[in-house]
Parts: structure tokens; sequence; C-alpha cells
């Protein structure tokens, strides 16, 4: 009888002993969890080094000019997109209405969709450009773009990327206009055009037109992906962003 009780309270003692280990193993879990939680919040909170405003300004441009870069390197990128879509020569939108007007709309169509075409070929290379400009760039205009207009790195892509995207963009556009034969639509268009009595004949620089309009459009891609990081807490995918913005949002308020 002894043996049994001694056997039961050994048994008894092994299973709080258990328990006890299992509730602390439990419980340091919860703790490791919690403390886990509160490092990344700190890490996501606070004032910024210089050093991390650059790196999160980088980050998130980078970021941005890869998605708007891609998103208009691809068929219909440019055609697809109403904001960025590349129309007629603002001195060839009369000779487009007047030719409508007698039937010639698969000669307009086949102009606008070639220029487009076009921007389509040499936005493919803008990325390259853009990464540059972000590697390049100092503190103090990390700094000025973080706390700056909702515009600021756009503003800044423009002032130090324009000359570049247009020396690599023309040959790029003269190249596939004529490979898309844009150049063609747009000289048939025009002879059809001058043919008719008593209009002003029509020259518009095609390769020149184009590549602006396909800058234009990547500037106007790069600025909604500035606004999205700017606006849009979900777009800080990371806690330097969310670190770095967030001081940004609290500098701003």
């Amino acid at each position: 009888m002894r043996k049994i009780n001694i056997l039961s309270a050994s048994l008894i003692m092994l299973v709080f002993a258990s328990l006890n280990v299992g509730a602390q193993i439990k419980l340091g879990d919860i703790f490791k969890k919690v403390t886990e939680k509160q490092g990344t919040t700190t890490a996501a909170t606070g004032t910024p080094s210089t050093f991390e405003i650059g790196q999160g300004i980088k980050e998130a441009l980078q970021i941005g000019v890869s998605a708007g870069a891609d998103r208009l390197s691809v068929k219909d990128g440019f055609l697809g997109n109403l904001a960025v879509k590349i129309l007629m020569p603002p001195e060839a939108q009369k000779v487009e209405k007047t030719l409508r007007g007698i039937g010639l709309n698969k000669l307009c169509d086949n102009v606008i969709v070639s220029l487009n075409r076009a921007a389509e070929d040499a936005a493919t290379e803008a990325k390259p450009i853009f990464i540059s400009a972000i590697k390049q760039m100092t503190l103090t205009d990390a700094t000025n773009i973080l706390l700056g207009n909702k515009d600021a790195a756009t503003e800044y892509f423009k002032r130090v990327t324009t000359a570049q995207l247009i020396q690599k963009f023309s040959p790029i556009v003269s190249t596939s206009l004529n490979k898309v034969n844009a150049t063609r639509y747009y000289s048939d268009l025009t002879t059809q055009y001058n043919r008719l009595p008593l209009v002003k004949p029509v020259n518009t620089n095609l390769t020149e037109y184009v590549t602006q309009k396909a800058i234009d459009g990547l500037f106007i891609e790069v600025a909604k992906e500035e606004l999205k990081i700017r606006d849009n807490l979900g777009s800080r995918s990371s806690t330097l962003l969310q670190k770095v913005f967030g001081y940004a949002d609290k500098k701003k308020s």
C-alpha cells in the first residue's frame, strides 16, 4: 500500500512538472511574440536617421519607377492607358477630323496605334536611366523629396533624367516608327489631306513628338506611384518605408 501511495505521488509530481514546463514554454512563446511585435513597432516609428531617410527614399523610388516603366513598356501600355495614350499631334488633329469625316477612319487609327507602339518600345529603356538617377541621389536630395510636395520625386526625375531620356529615346522611337509603319501611315495621312483644296500643308517631326509624349507618359506613371506610397499605408511594404514615411506624415501634420 505504501509503495502504491509513493508511486501515485510520484506520478502526480511528474504531471505537475510537465504542466509547469508546458506553461513556461507557452508563456515564453507569448513573451517572444510580444517582444518581437514591440520591436517591430518601435523600429517602424521614431525619428529616422539621415542615412535611413536616404535608403528609404531610394527604396520607395526604385519600387515606383520600376512599376511605372514596366506598365508602359508592354503592348497597350500606352495605347490602353487613357492618361498617357498618344493622340495625333496638335497640328494634325484638324487633319484627323477632316479625314474621319470623309470615311478614312482606318488610316487615322493606324497612325495612332503605331505612335503608341513606338512609345511602348522606347519605355523599355527608361528603367535603367531612372535607377541610375536614384543611385546618384544625395542625402540632401532624399530629405528634400521626403519632406517636399507630393510630386517632389517626380520633379527630381524630370530635372535629372529628361536630357538622358530624350537622348536614349530618340533613336529607339525613330527605329520603332519605321518598324511599325508609323512614318508611312502618317505620310499617307498628310498626303491625303494635303491633296484637299485650300488646306494648309501639315508637316510634323514624328520622332520628336513621340519621344516627348513617351517621356511625359513615364512621368505621369511615376507621379502615380509616388502619390501611392505617400498616401497609402499599405504601399509601405517594409519597416524602413513605414518609419521614413511615417516620420514625414508627422512632420507635415
